[in-house]
């Protein structure tokens, strides 16, 4: 399932969310443009969990290692953090956005201490968004793209489900990374421990940084379906 919009109209101008897409994206493309040299340069950037460093904690998260990988974390960065940089407001989610992203580098190097592999990649940070959008807009509907064999159909699929499943395959390929780890050191991949403890860290930190609301609107029956 490949998401492309979801169906919540904001009501602010999303202004950390356009920037943290913006960095991420211009920060792809010097890396691009470095040819061979882009292997030290994420040998110093990314975090390398056996050589922790609480400063690529934070570089590794705008670092990507592939044009799907940036495009992959952008689009889900842009679908759910308008929404929810709306109910936190700019600075809060910047915050909450940053938090995320450490949980996620700690919960991946807890799995793999030993690992000499750089971590890169804002998934975690962006875990942490989708699992504040799972708490925030539960009836909220994600427009998919499905591919079916030869065929592509378009449906509206419920946030809870949508990401509730996301969740469930990571953790499965979570438990099944660990298994792969111990019988020896893992040549690189995904990071399935970190977008698990984003997640779990949005789900949790959303409580303390969503600002209270003053009056519940119920926007799933007021939208326009044209």
């Amino acid at each position: 399932m490949i998401p492309l919009r979801d169906v919540i109209p904001t009501r602010t101008t999303p202004y950390v969310t356009i920037s943290l897409v913006t960095l991420n994206v211009l920060i792809f493309l010097y890396q691009f443009s470095l040819g061979r040299a882009v292997n030290q340069f994420v040998l110093t950037f990314g975090l390398v969990p056996a050589y922790f460093s609480w400063i690529t904690v934070f570089t590794s998260m705008f670092l990507h290692g592939g044009f799907l990988h940036v495009a992959g974390n952008m689009l889900y960065l842009w679908i759910f953090g308008d929404n929810v940089e709306d109910r936190m407001g700019h600075g809060r989610f910047l915050a909450f956005y940053l938090l995320c992203g450490v949980a996620a580098a700690l919960g991946q190097t807890f799995t793999a201490p030993d690992s000499i592999v750089p971590m890169v990649g804002a998934s975690g940070a962006v875990a942490g968004v989708m699992g504040a959008y799972f708490v925030l807009y539960p009836h909220s509907r994600i427009v998919t793209l499905l591919p079916l064999f030869i065929f592509i159909q378009i449906i509206e699929v419920p946030a809870i489900f949508f990401l509730g499943v996301w969740f469930v395959m990571q953790f499965v390929s979570g438990i099944g990374s660990i298994a792969t780890a111990t019988q020896g050191e893992p040549a690189g991949g995904v990071a399935f421990w970190a977008h698990i403890a984003g997640f779990a860290a949005g789900i949790i930190g959303v409580f303390v940084f969503r600002k209270p609301q003053g009056q519940t609107v119920e926007w799933w029956n007021d939208l326009d379906r044209s």
